[in-house]
């Protein structure tokens, strides 16, 4: 009888901050930006770990192919979530403003966008690159009308 024995590997890591300058409301593709840093870590496989620093744009995989895609999630998520308050659950009465608007009335929105999104990603990596689908990619989602200077967090762990 053969027993199994542990495959012994020497994980090391890796600490990364990326910033990004988004053109406003809309998706900004990571994913070449994330490969360069995967390749150019030492690291041949493990886990990626990307997290946005911010309270008004998300994180999210999908499809790279069709714009269309970008454009309806992006109507969606502004029909589920609109600028100008929000109205009953029941649909019936007035639309109530929003009561945070510090930053004008994209603000609030904003803040309710990333809440029903993600803020980080765990994504797997071997032989230098991320494991993604064909028609796969990485998208930092901007949840604001105008562009910002945005700072994500890469932690690379890996052999």
């Amino acid at each position: 009888m053969q027993r199994n024995r542990p495959i012994r590997t020497v994980l090391r890591q890796s600490l990364h901050r990326l910033s990004v300058t988004t053109c406003g409301d809309g998706f900004t593709d990571l994913t070449a930006e994330l490969q360069l840093r995967i390749a150019s870590s030492g690291l041949h496989s493990g886990l990626a770990t990307l997290v946005t620093l911010h309270t008004s744009c998300s994180l999210t995989i999908n499809e790279n192919a069709d714009p269309r895609v970008l454009d309806d999630l992006a109507a969606y998520l502004r029909a589920l979530v609109p600028e100008a308050g929000v109205r009953p659950i029941s649909g019936e009465g007035g639309r109530y403003r929003y009561s945070h608007d510090d930053e004008g009335p994209d603000d609030m929105p904003a803040h309710i966008r990333t809440s029903l999104t993600a803020t980080s990603l765990s994504l797997a990596f071997e032989e230098k690159r991320l494991v993604l689908g064909t028609w796969q990619a990485v998208y930092l989602w901007e949840h604001r009308a105008v562009p910002h200077r945005r700072q994500l967090s890469l932690h690379l762990i890996g052999d």
